[in-house]
């Protein structure tokens, strides 16, 4: 796009290069104090300093790669996959302006990611156009090959083949069992928690624009535990004056505004619109003390918004090479004079 069934946890061995997870951890409350952020976006870089930050944290954020790679084990899926495996084979540089196409993008963000020797990568969905085991083994073997940790969480592509039948829901817990489970490294699909030298990343799954009643809890326990908290999702959470990609949390999302049902082969969003708890989440968000920010995807361009001093940062799609380089940073004493 530029446009509640549930896991047992998995116990897959990690690829030697995945990180420690808390999400089955219950964290322990302790008293919150109020983040104190700046933010500093500078085309693809960007700098957080933060009161709650104890040291530097690199991360390489990507989103939306949409690889196509297919072979003969896709046959049998290609009327669910023939739109999307076509949708993205030639991209033009978010940067240089030069022809690229996903498979170049996506090697080039993590060969820069090695170089600067980023602390994870944080891959935020539709890294592929539809659930290609060609393409999932390919991703996992360059991943492996940087050595670097990483994250991941699905898109709405991740999971979706085009005009097959099932729930978003549905189709969403199927192809993660059945393709996408060995990317989560033996942590929860839908929500996971991975400390990162002092700062607690939360990789929950709103790819269906929808979250559940586990993943707010989730959610809660994690602002109780007082840990500096950064959220990566796939869909942006709403923010005013945003249009209805930025899907998760809106208001006026619902059958009335959903447009690409019918090109994307998939059930019309419902006409009642968000559920109470994915409104609640929203709200959550925005008044977690703890938390310094959110990173996204989804819409295939570079965004800022800030709600209640919440920085929400939005990644350009890697399809075209783009990627976000951001360095979680301590303030130091002359940083805090002026905040």
């Amino acid at each position: 796009m530029k446009r509640r069934l549930f896991f047992n946890r998995v116990s897959a061995a990690f690829l030697g290069i995945g990180l420690a997870s808390s999400s089955f951890v219950k964290p322990t409350k302790k008293k919150n104090k109020k983040a104190k952020v700046c933010a500093t976006v500078d085309q693809e870089e960007v700098f957080f300093y933060a009161d709650l930050i104890p040291g530097p944290v690199r991360v390489v954020h990507i989103a939306d790669t949409h690889l196509f790679k297919d072979d003969e084990r896709g046959i049998p899926f290609q009327e669910f996959s023939n739109r999307m495996a076509t949708a993205y084979n030639q991209t033009t540089h978010f940067k240089t302006g030069e022809s690229t196409h996903p498979e170049e993008a996506f090697e080039q963000t993590l060969a820069f990611a090695k170089e600067v020797n980023a602390d994870v990568i944080t891959l935020v969905g539709d890294l592929f156009s539809f659930p290609s085991e060609a393409a999932i083994e390919w991703v996992l073997s360059k991943l492996k090959a940087t050595g670097v940790p990483y994250i991941y969480i699905a898109g709405n592509h991740d999971w979706h083949y085009e005009g097959m039948e099932g729930s978003l829901e549905v189709l969403r817990d199927t192809w993660i069992k059945k393709r996408l489970q060995p990317l989560y490294q033996g942590n929860h699909p839908l929500m996971a928690a991975y400390d990162i030298k002092g700062i607690r990343f939360l990789a929950i799954d709103n790819s269906t624009y929808q979250i559940n009643d586990e993943q707010l809890k989730f959610f809660t326990e994690q602002v109780a535990s007082g840990m500096p908290l950064v959220l990566l999702v796939h869909i942006p959470l709403y923010a005013p004056g945003k249009g209805i990609s930025f899907g998760c949390g809106n208001p006026n999302w619902g059958a009335a505004t959903d447009r690409n049902f019918e090109l994307e082969r998939r059930p019309k969003w419902p006409e009642s619109g968000h559920t109470e708890t994915t409104l609640n989440f929203h709200k959550q968000v925005f008044t977690a003390p703890n938390l310094i920010g959110i990173f996204a995807g989804h819409i295939h361009r570079n965004s800022i918004e800030i709600i209640k001093g919440k920085p929400q940062i939005v990644a350009d799609d890697n399809a075209s090479g783009g990627y976000l380089d951001i360095n979680f940073l301590p303030l130091n004493e002359q940083h805090k004079k002026l905040i």
